[in-house]
């Protein structure tokens, strides 16, 4: 079953960096909000939609629940895409005194997120890690200020093994309030290749962005 985007529809996408606009400098903008949108102007003229983009770099569940009234149910949406959990699971190992939610926290979070929006059709994206090789330095740019972080082998194992649950939920989430369900880090693991996708295991590259806006795209008509 798909989703109608009916003509004059609001679109909204939040999440973290991954949906944000944000990017670090000389980074890519190619974002799959901006991407789907682009798509969807281009090969239907006759519906326009308006895309919001209320995404923000290093957002865990609870971020996202501070900002929901103001940010999301105040603008009311017809068509509201999530997609969060990654930084409820590797900020802590990276950032010192970055929160962490424990799986049933994060679980009982997001269902607060989505019960007031009974009746708004919903995309729900897994978040997702890429088995990536290599170590990889960055500095993050969080409301705490920037902090350089180290990605190598030991932290994305970690990080795969608290994911999994996390993407669980999400599962458990979209059956309970009937949301469209995009299997981001299944798409990801079917595609192989995992360098052409992301280079740290996280962030996707333009390529990856396509990825997501393409599978996005799919579950809308």
């Amino acid at each position: 079953m798909t989703i109608t985007l009916d003509s004059g529809s609001r679109v909204m996408f939040t999440g973290d960096s991954i949906t944000s606009l944000w990017r670090p400098p000389g980074g890519d903008r190619a974002a799959y909000p901006l991407q789907v949108a682009g798509r969807w102007c281009f090969e239907h003229p006759d519906r326009p939609m308006t895309w919001l983009n209320t995404g923000y770099p290093g957002d865990t569940v609870a971020d996202l629940e501070a900002r929901w009234q103001a940010e999301v149910l105040d603008a009311r949406p017809d068509v509201l895409s999530i997609l969060v959990g990654i930084n409820d699971v590797d900020l802590p190992a990276m950032v010192p005194g970055a929160g962490r939610a424990p799986v049933r926290e994060f679980a009982a979070t997001y269902e607060r997120l989505l019960a007031p929006l009974t009746g708004t059709p919903l995309i729900l994206v897994e978040p997702f890690l890429l088995p990536v090789e290599g170590v990889i330095e960055r500095e993050l740019h969080l409301d705490t200020g920037p902090h350089r972080v180290r990605i190598g082998p030991d932290e994305r194992e970690r990080w795969r093994a608290g994911l999994d649950p996390h993407i669980e939920v999400v599962h458990e989430l979209a059956a309970r309030h009937g949301a469209e369900l995009l299997t981001a880090d299944r798409l990801f693991a079917e595609l192989g290749e995992p360098d052409r996708w992301s280079d740290d295991g996280i962030h996707p590259t333009p390529a990856g962005h396509s990825a997501l806006a393409e599978a996005w795209l799919n579950l809308v008509a």
